[in-house]
């Protein structure tokens, strides 16, 4: 799975201009075999004893005595594996006709086979120095795709800001690996079980401050990668990538990765109540900041990378609820991957029609024109909402009923993100497929071509059916208990619910809403002024202005004042004391005037002092 699409990826970079020609192809064949490499495996998982199904397999030494590389097949890894794969391959397929015109498309398909790889790695390692290592991958694999247009500056910065936010998170993964070595002494996954982590408390070998210091930084390093508060600013810039990055990194890989991490830790969060309320208090807080993001945005990426973040609130939300949670976390994350994936794409196909255009100001009436790529968005939109029966409606209300059962506070405010939800993705509809037609002189917006549009149709009919396959009679639950364990008791999916209707109600409300705004009344092609909300939600709910407040400003006058002290203090310290020496032996050079009569007057007048000193010592 690993190694066909990095050896894509290692044929596309080092061949060159020599593979222009069929290098798109041979990235969609690697990621193809590397998908079915995973089926393939999925089916030979499903004919094992459940006892029996987690392998490991052993590669080779990495770091004596502490860390070996290995990989983990269990149904976790597998889930994912399948995931990344086959959206990924999907993507890759859509890519061949949405980069057709751009020169560097083999370099393009190189980098999306480095993602893949990258993010295997990641999820099939079976411990934290591998894992870190796909980690790290896919941070350089981000940084290469968010910035592939290189030429525009604010894809180069949108680039060097994911890159730099996510080191930040890093840095909380490497502290939290250096704890668990040093506390347990080994790394893998398979020696820092529930049990051993409970025995380690019991015994005094670990303190609860410890496990829940471990807790903390492992969440810090996933809310880098998951774009979780407080580190999700890089998100919505990482929109200046072509369009078939953001589904890849929005719903396949990256960001799905820290609620990898949270779930394959669960060890350390079950056994530290304190890090695990954190984990549920960042979802809550990021679903909703990301909610209200998406309510203000024009640009119908940004508006999806806000919803992003908000989806991925809701997993980081069941990801700290425990085993159920767990299952409905990772179950909503392959939902997800679905109907976001599909919602991106469908978004480039818009784009592809409207000549680059994002403005969803200057879309309005584009369902007549584009029919497929309408419907299928139409259906990633009732999906993502809630709507009853498909995808989104099984594994978010899960979630959320979850949470209910846990903390009243938490459940509520996740239903209320549900009725936001509803309010800035009907906005979206309205804007973009329904009303009048507010398009360019010069746009012509017409349906993609079949290469585009199937992939769509595929990813649509996951949103419909994928989420009651996996949640109705457990089955995802069940499939899950040999890596994440088994809850106290399977839960029993309630149709209807006090939070269920509640959701519907408050999802039914904001469409309402959203329609009598949007969709009833005419949209101006200038967005209006807004109020302060309005205003606050636009600039990302101040997030930038507050990270150079507190860091980058700070971090100026330091280096200021850093500057200042090395120019001079450092340097002005050695350069006076080098100009000392140099005035001073130029004013002794003078002395040396080269005549005799000089140099024999010095000589006499230091014999009368030598004379003198002489005649005074002896008469004391």
């Amino acid at each position: 799975m690993i190694a066909l699409p990095l050896f894509g990826a290692a044929i596309l970079l080092l061949g060159g201009r020599r593979t222009d020609r069929w290098g798109h192809l041979l990235g969609v064949a690697m990621s193809l075999a590397a998908f079915v490499v995973a089926a393939v495996s999925f089916v030979e998982m499903l004919g094992l004893p459940e006892s029996e199904r987690r392998r490991g397999i052993e590669l080779y030494q990495f770091i004596p005595g502490i860390a070996d590389m290995g990989l983990l097949i269990d149904p976790l890894s597998i889930s994912f594996a399948l995931l990344i794969t086959g959206v990924g391959s999907l993507i890759h397929i859509y890519s061949v006709g949405y980069m057709s015109h751009d020169p560097e498309r083999r370099r393009f398909f190189a980098y999306l086979n480095l993602f893949v790889a990258a993010m295997l790695l990641l999820v099939l390692a079976d411990n934290y120095v591998a894992l870190f290592i796909g980690w790290e991958g896919v941070g350089l694999a981000s940084y290469l795709l968010i910035g592939f247009w290189q030429f525009k500056p604010t894809a180069a910065a949108a680039a060097k800001k994911a890159f730099i936010v996510n080191r930040v998170g890093d840095f909380g993964l490497l502290i939290a690996i250096f704890t668990v070595w040093t506390t347990f002494g080994s790394v893998a996954f398979g020696d820092v079980t529930g049990a051993t982590v409970t025995g380690a408390i019991q015994s005094g070998e670990a303190s609860q401050g410890t496990i829940t210091a471990i807790g903390l930084l492992l969440l810090l390093g996933a809310c880098g990668k998951s774009a979780q508060l407080p580190l999700q600013s890089w998100l919505l810039d990482a929109m200046e990538g072509p369009t078939p990055v953001s589904a890849l990194i929005h719903a396949a890989t990256m960001v799905t990765a820290g609620v990898y991490l949270v779930v394959r830790s669960g060890a350390f969060f079950e056994a530290a109540p304190t890090a695990q309320l954190v984990v549920t208090i960042v979802g809550v807080a990021t679903l909703l900041a990301g909610a209200i993001i998406g309510c203000a945005k024009d640009d119908i990426k940004k508006g999806l990378a806000g919803s992003t973040m908000s989806q991925i609130g809701y997993m980081m939300l069941g990801a700290g609820l425990g085993p159920v949670g767990y299952a409905f976390a990772i179950a909503h994350l392959i939902t997800h991957g679905f109907f976001k994936a599909n919602m991106f794409l469908g978004a480039g196909s818009v784009m592809h029609a409207m000549n680059d255009e994002v403005d969803m100001r200057r879309y309005g009436g584009l369902f007549s024109v584009m029919k497929v790529t309408a419907v299928t968005f139409i259906i990633g939109y009732l999906a993502i909402i809630g709507f009853p029966l498909l995808s989104g409606y099984f594994t978010k209300d899960g979630i959320i009923e979850t949470a209910m059962e846990h903390n009243q506070i938490l459940g509520w405010l996740a239903v209320v993100g549900a009725g936001i939800t509803g309010f800035y993705m009907s906005r979206m509809i309205f804007m973009t497929f329904f009303g009048k037609k507010r398009w360019a002189d010069d746009a012509h917006p017409h349906e993609s071509p079949s290469v585009m549009t199937v992939p769509l149709v595929i990813l649509s009919i996951g949103s419909i059916f994928l989420g009651a396959f996996l949640i109705l009679d457990n089955r995802f639950m069940k499939f899950l208990v040999p890596a994440v364990g088994a809850p106290e008791e399977m839960p029993t999916f309630h149709f209807v619910s006090t939070a269920g209707l509640a959701t519907l109600a408050l999802v039914a409300a904001g469409a309402a809403f959203a329609w009598f705004r949007y969709g009833a009344a005419e949209v101006p092609r200038v967005a209006p002024r807004g109020s302060f909300l309005t205003t606050f939600a636009r600039r990302d709910l101040y997030g930038d202005a507050l990270n150079e407040t507190l860091f980058m400003r700070p971090g100026q006058w330091l280096a200021r004042i850093a500057v200042f002290v090395d120019n001079r203090g450092i340097d002005g310290l050695v350069n006076g004391l080098a100009a000392t020496i140099g005035g001073t032996s130029g004013r002794l050079r003078r002395i040396q005037t080269g005549y005799v009569r000089s140099y024999a007057l010095s000589i006499l007048f230091g014999a009368a002092v030598v004379v003198g000193a002489l005649l005074y010592v002896g008469n004391m």
